[in-house]
């Protein structure tokens, strides 16, 4: 992890992050659209979008937090991440394990990594000077 002066509350954050993905890819989907047949084939597509958003967003955030040594284990650990989501999904008699959505998911981890990369990776290093810049910070600890 980098140098982080909020260490504790990133980590923290970053793990109600996760389970709040967890949470939503394991929820009944279907509640929010009451005529299920006729948006079906949108709802195929919008899936695979979600994921790659998804996981490109978790590639980011925790590009923000780590060096780019570790974006390896990042992408590694959003992996299995999404791995163990379509494993929870297949538990739970309302949803659909799909091999698409961790190719989805992996498209998303390679795009926010290469977004890290591109100058993203080590924002949350930045947002703390900011925060402390701007005088926020000051005796927060």
């Amino acid at each position: 992890m980098l140098p982080l002066r909020y260490a504790f509350r990133w980590q923290a954050a970053s793990a109600v992050l996760l389970l709040v993905v967890l949470a939503s890819a394991v929820m009944p989907a279907m509640w929010l659209w009451p005529d299920r047949v006729r948006i079906a084939s949108w709802l195929d597509h919008i899936d695979k979008w979600a994921h790659l958003l998804t996981f490109a967003f978790l590639a980011v955030w925790f590009a923000g937090q780590y060096g780019r040594h570790a974006y390896w284990r990042i992408a590694a650990g959003l992996v299995g991440f999404g791995v163990m989501i379509e494993l929870c999904q297949r538990l739970v008699g309302y949803r659909m394990a799909e091999w698409l959505d961790i190719g989805a998911d992996v498209i998303g981890i390679v795009i926010g990594l290469v977004i890290g990369l591109a100058g993203a990776g080590g924002w949350s290093q930045r947002f703390e000077d900011w925060y402390i810049m701007r005088g926020a910070g000051a005796g927060v600890d």
